[in-house]
């Protein structure tokens, strides 16, 4: 068993452009390598469950991460997703009984592709390994310096960020 495991859904932070128009697709994961770079020296383990953007993530989709979650080995489970619906899927995990299941959970994403140079995709990432090895049970959101409680945040998107509400 790994110290933790860390789901790939897609979003944003795997994203890859292909011309000046957006045309994009959801690419292979890029955290393994973002891990790498950042020498992470915690065992985690990386299991693909989809890629898709957040916007086609389905009803039966969050109950697939939501199954993922709760039969995994691990307690300290990080989850890639994109923002759009990130906290939707955030709620459906706590309404889940992640907490009481003994697992503490952090969702994060990017606001521009890891592949990007510019991106807060490796920032957001280290505050999500950091958020499931320091907080308590539960489903939290790691978005660009906040940890957020999951059922309890939206994505303001005048704000260009996540907001507790």
């Amino acid at each position: 068993m790994a110290d933790i495991l860390l789901l790939t859904t897609g979003g944003t932070i795997d994203k890859l452009y292909f011309d000046a128009l957006s045309a994009y697709q959801v690419g292979e994961s890029v955290v393994g390598r973002l891990l790498a770079i950042a020498r992470v020296a915690q065992d985690v383990r990386i299991e693909g469950l989809m890629r898709k953007d957040s916007l086609e993530i389905t009803e039966a989709d969050r109950a697939t991460i939501v199954q993922a979650v709760l039969a995994a080995p691990e307690a300290r489970i990080v989850i890639t997703h994109g923002t759009d619906t990130m906290a939707e899927t955030a709620r459906a995990l706590a309404t889940a009984g992640v907490a009481a299941a003994g697992k503490t959970v952090a969702l994060l994403g990017a606001l521009a592709p890891a592949r990007f140079a510019e991106s807060d995709a490796s920032f957001n990432l280290g505050m999500g390994l950091a958020t499931v090895q320091t907080a308590p049970p539960g489903v939290w959101v790691a978005m660009n310096g906040t940890i957020f409680a999951g059922d309890a945040v939206r994505k303001d998107r005048a704000l260009g960020g996540f907001v507790a509400c």
